[in-house]
């Protein structure tokens, strides 16, 4: 069948059908207890009573617009109208005094037209500005270009790739000025050792199209930076180190590594070269950014004499001159450079790809009109735009995003592009409030219509025949009779004249009310209930946790999630203290006093009350205002440091098995369990491991005992949140494995301190208990036949196959799902995805929520290439690696991914450019920003970890990254650049970006960092004295405070725009980022300039150049 056909115009909605009960928003998406009559079924941006015009035709099968969108503008990621770049006379996330860029004829912006081929498009930055002087042009690499060298074809729009607007954090404090408030620690791993996983090659997979191209000198060019060292001869490169995106713990020493002296004969002008391609870029070679920093360690030969690229260019073809050649620069004498050129890259920086620019354009083109759902396979704008999205048959990006939206049609192609076909999939997103949440459509007794084959459920694909008394299914072909109830007649186009009054046949995601059979047991659930565990050791009492908690909790309870209109919330509540026994307390509404009831046989775990344990908050107010205020004073003498851990979650576990109902425990823990009961651990952090082939033992959890209480847990609907405040190593790889399993998350504030971390903790601890959630979830995608789901990644559990189990879902996780071929698909066709999660609400409420997308098929590699997403490929790439450290060495992880990401831009290379030299590196367009991002996933913690970080802060990280979702993952490893000072005070939208480097810094500004966990406020020395008494209230740069986490509220317009800025920026993300301000040339500059992710870093990370140079080395060996 086939899912691209027309839809024909129809009238507007109308009544529901007489059996059909109707449908009604739910209150997923929406603002937290908003209330929602039920609405007949109505227009994008909200319901309206009826559609105001009939939908125009032409659309995949795919219902009509629902009336007019509202005006937009192009927005920010904070909802501002979207900005320009780049100020007046302002260097392109450049060096402002320096090197000016500008676009080069034939450079053209991102076209709009999605599916078109692209045409010889420039796919990296070109500089802005004048054309370098002499000097600079000079000591400009011999030979780097980047241009785009494609099949013809037209722009494919908005196709580039970078920072998110919204993000999930991930706690960590900074009292040793580590960003996750790193206790101390052993020492650091050798630097000289790569790390990898073995064996675990990503599988096969498919890409997109349009060509970034640039020439490396044959002589006088970059060497292949060394990871791990000079490169020797026959030796492989591991994988480029590179400075990491994730987190900071404690300062590493400033100086960068000793490198090696540039010294060597310069080789000789290489011939001058020309193509016929687009406008070219220069790059400078290879050796640190920056004046201030020395030579670039790792290279075996001296710069200017090594040949690294392999043959000479042919000689110079009469062709038109359409790009700047490096290859006709001459190469200077080293000796003849200024001394600050010596040290400088021979590539330009700003001649290679910018994710700001990619960024920025995709905003300039994307971000003003709404992304219309009704196409087949079409590529939506970055996660880094911000858009509104209407639904007019396919899920919103916000809930899907792909890999690619292009699959290969057969095995055998997609295993040639080697592009990982995969989508992440946010079932329970969060919408903007002006898109309306998903319709709930009741079907009462009979329950949503399905196939009787696949199962799958009604949807917008499905094929009415037979005058519409049956249908054909979309994912298997299946023919089924239509129930009685559900018939409808068909139009002259073959469509139900009721299409447009039903979501299920018109939207690509819908809620169905799910009935009896859809239950445990063949009964309706109970609401759930959450269960509050407090920690009351020493160290939990001592650092005035309990009683910043206990405060918090009076007022927060009246804030549980409630569904829909409701006064309150249908959640009860109940608490649990403990150390190494357990005390359950009785709050009974008709008590005067809360009862306490101790279990100190937590070998044998059981709940001691049932009557009396989970309360209605509303009832029992005062018995639980009185038990908070007494837990702090009866235990504010205790001298107990030991804690157990697994009887805490068991005993959770058990109530809410008691009471019949699903549920989430709310943990606060402080230490390693070390007291005698099931789950004891003991210390085994061992830094020795790094870097050798058991350091894999260091991810996975100590004992088998937590996966066996994760699976029980599942099983009863259990979620478990964890928060924990640990002095020193708590062995969080094993204490995460059940929050992991269950679809829980984890909180780490190392160090606590009340005065330094309340406001972070307080925050997370809000928005973590008011936030929407599905209990006991079920979720599992089909695929149309011909390809069929193979992995998964995320924190759920799976006892089979195909259903995805999550004891708790919230609208910040996410599930990625690899797909593979099974058999060859069909061009006309496509492929169809639909996620079914099976959940019960806050309210109790059992429901389903699918997702339908439609993606296209090619039999040309060219198809492949111009339709993929880079942001989700490397969502996909990080968590297939973080996934891969459990089992392999670190340095087989690193070297796979380096492989597979060598073998897509080689395939491209080969079967899509046009022919060129084979000195030119050639990026497909929408594809040019994989090697930066992939470096930084390659340099990050978990992969290449610096002397200052934790193993716990590498466990953290690695589950922290498991169940982000795109935008997450792309701020987390390429974090963003905000310069405060350039743009005028009055101007109050969000500042450009520029990109992570310390080059782009200017000692005359202020800029913020954010990664969507840490946010840094860094503060050149050169700052005028009137912006440091305007923004911090000193008179002098001297007398700032480095470390300060709070900036003084001024009444000026500098100090209120700031302000502004840093709320907006938490306000994006899922955790709040603790403020920590740098002052240039202090201790805590070597934290923030871990986050410079362009940079080298001091864990042995390559540079981007360098490891752009290293990708460009692979290919040309894959493909000589």
């Amino acid at each position: 069948m086939n899912v691209n056909q027309s839809a024909p115009p129809v009238p507007p909605f109308g009544q529901p059908q007489p059996v059909y009960l109707g449908h009604h928003q739910s209150s997923y998406g929406g603002q937290l207890g908003s209330t929602t009559a039920p609405t007949s079924y109505g227009a994008y941006n909200g319901p309206v009573p009826s559609y105001q015009q009939t939908p125009p035709p032409g659309v995949s099968r795919a219902p009509p617009s629902a009336g007019a969108p509202p005006a937009s503008t192009a927005q920010g990621p904070c909802g501002q109208t979207a900005y320009g770049q780049f100020g007046q006379g302002d260097v392109q996330n450049g060096p402002s005094s320096t090197v000016q860029m500008q676009r080069l004829p034939g450079y053209q912006p991102f076209g709009s037209a999605i599916l078109a081929p692209v045409v010889s498009q420039p796919a990296v930055l070109q500089p802005y500005g004048p054309p370098p002087t002499s000097a600079q042009v000079t000591a400009q690499l011999a030979g780097m270009q980047i241009s785009g060298a494609v099949a013809p074809a037209s722009p494919p729009s908005g196709l580039g790739y970078g920072p998110p607007t919204s993000l999930a954090s991930a706690s960590g404090s900074f009292p040793n000025s580590g960003l996750y408030g790193s206790y101390p620690q052993g020492q650091a791993p050798p630097l000289g050792q790569a790390q990898g996983h073995p064996g675990a090659q990503p599988p096969q997979r498919s890409v997109p199209l349009q060509a970034s191209s640039f020439t490396p000198p044959a002589s006088g060019g970059p060497r292949m930076p060394s990871m791990t060292g000079p490169l020797l001869p026959g030796q492989s490169f591991g994988g480029p180190p590179v400075s990491q995106p994730n987190h900071v713990s404690s300062p590493a020493p400033q100086a960068l590594p000793p490198g090696t002296q540039m010294t060597g004969p310069p080789g000789p002008p290489p011939p001058p070269m020309h193509s016929s391609q687009q406008p070219g870029y220069q790059l400078q070679q290879n050796g640190s950014f920056g004046p201030t920093r020395g030579p670039q360690s790792n290279y075996g030969s001296p710069y200017p004499g090594a040949a690294a690229f392999g043959s000479q260019p042919g000689p110079p073809q009469p062709l038109p001159p359409k790009r700047l050649d490096p290859d006709a620069i001459p190469s200077p004498q080293l000796n003849e450079l200024p001394p600050q050129q010596k040290t400088r890259h021979r590539i330009d920086p700003d001649a290679i790809p910018s994710p700001i620019q990619v960024i920025e354009d995709d905003r300039n083109n994307r971000g003003s009109e709404p992304f219309v759902t009704g196409v087949r396979g079409q590529v939506p704008p970055l996660v880094t735009t911000n858009f509104l999205v209407k639904d007019q048959g396919n899920a919103s990006p916000r809930y899907i995003r792909c890999t690619s939206y292009n699959i290969p049609c057969t095995s055998d192609m997609a295993k040639q592009a080697q592009v990982p076909l995969a989508a992440v999939i946010k079932p329970l997103a969060r919408l903007p409030p002006e898109e309306a949440s998903p319709y709930v459509v009741d079907h009462g007794e009979s329950g949503p219509l399905r196939c009787n084959r696949c199962k799958a459920y009604m949807c917008p694909f499905m094929q009415f025949v037979e005058g519409g008394r049956r249908f054909q299914c979309c994912f298997c072909s299946c023919i089924n009779d239509v129930p009685p109830q559900y018939f409808q007649h068909l139009d002259h186009t073959g469509k139900r004249v009721d299409a447009y009054d039903r979501p299920e046949l018109s939207l690509g995601s819908y809620e169905f009310l799910a009935t009896v059979d859809y239950c445990k047991n063949n009964k309706f659930p109970s609401p759930p209930a959450f269960i509050f565990m407090i920690d009351v050791s020493y160290n939990a009492i001592r650092s005035g946790l309990v009683r910043l908690l206990c405060e918090e909790l009076k007022s927060l309870l009246d804030f549980l999630p409630r569904e829909g209109g409701a006064e309150e919330s249908a959640i009860r509540v109940g608490f649990v203290t403990y150390n190494k026994v357990l005390h359950f307390y009785n709050v009974k509404s008709s008590l005067a006093q809360p009862q306490m009831m101790v279990v100190s046989d937590v070998g044998d775990m059981f709940v001691p009350l049932l009557d009396g344990f989970l309360v209605n908050v509303n009832e029992s107010q005062a018995v639980i205002t009185s038990l908070l205020d007494q837990i702090p004073e009866m235990f504010a003498d205790t001298r107990e440091t030991e804690t157990v851990f697994a009887p805490v979650i068991q005993a959770g576990m058990e109530a809410l098995k008691a009471a019949e109902c699903a549920g989430k425990l709310f943990l606060f823990h402080t230490s390693l369990p070390i007291a005698e009961a099931p789950g004891k651990l003991k210390n085994r952090d061992d830094r020795k491991l790094i870097n050798t082939d058991k350091e894999k033992t260091l991810f996975q959890p100590q004992t088998g005992a937590y996966q066996t209480l994760a699976k029980e847990c599942v099983a009863q609907g259990c979620c478990v949140d964890l928060f924990l405040f640990p002095n020193q190593y708590v062995d969080v790889a094993t204490l995460s494995v059940v929050p992991q399993l269950t679809g829980g998350s984890v909180y780490k504030y190392a160090c606590f301190q009340v005065e330094n971390d309340q406001e972070r903790f307080l925050s997370d601890l809000r928005r973590d208990v008011q936030k929407v959630v599905g209990f006991d979830a079920v979720m599992r995608v089909r695929t149309s036949t011909g390809i069929r789901a193979v992995d998964f990644f995320g924190a759920f559990y799976m006892n089979n196959t195909t259903d995805v189990e999550l004891a708790g879902l919230d609208g910040d996780k996410t599930v990625t799902v690899e797909f593979k071929h099974d058999d060859r698909l069909n061009e006309e066709n496509g492929a169809l995805l639909q996620c079914a999660l099976l959940y019960t609400s806050c309210a109790g409420q059992r429901r389903l929520r699918i997702h339908n997308l439609a993606l296209n098929c090619c039999t040309q590699l060219a198809d492949l290439y111009r339709n993929c997403e880079t942001d989700t490929l490397i969502n996909y790439m990080a968590k297939f690696a973080y996934r891969g450290v459990l089992n392999s060495p670190v340095k087989t992880v690193r070297d796979t991914l380096i492989t597979q990401c060598a073998q897509i831009l080689a395939c491209y290379r080969k079967n899509c450019a046009s022919p060129s030299s084979a000195g030119q590196l050639i990026l497909p367009e929408c594809m040019k920003l994989l090697p930066v991002y992939l470096n930084c996933v390659l340099k990050s913690d978990v992969l290449q970890p610096g002397a200052e970080v934790t193993t716990d802060d590498r466990a953290y990280v690695r589950q922290l990254v498991t169940s982000m979702d795109v935008a997450e993952t792309n701020v987390f490893f390429y974090p963003r650049l905000l310069p405060l000072t350039k743009s005028p005070i009055e101007n109050t939208t969000e500042p450009p970006a520029v990109r992570a480097s310390e080059e782009r810094l200017s000692n005359g500004d202020i800029y913020l960092l954010e990664n969507g966990l840490n946010l840094f406020l860094w503060v050149g020395a050169g700052v005028q004295q009137g912006v440091v008494q305007s923004l911090f209230g000193v008179s002098s740069f001297s007398q700032i405070t480095s470390g300060l986490s709070v900036l003084p509220v001024l009444d000026n317009l500098l100090s209120k725009k700031v302000q502004g800025l840093i709320d907006s920026l938490r306000a994006q993300r899922s955790r709040y980022m603790k403020l920590i301000v740098v002052k240039q040339e202090d201790k805590l500059e070597t934290v923030f300039k871990h986050f410079l992710v362009e940079d080298k870093s001091l864990s042995g990370g390559a540079s981007y150049v360098d490891f752009l140079c290293h990708m460009h080395k692979e290919i040309r060996q894959l493909l000589s």
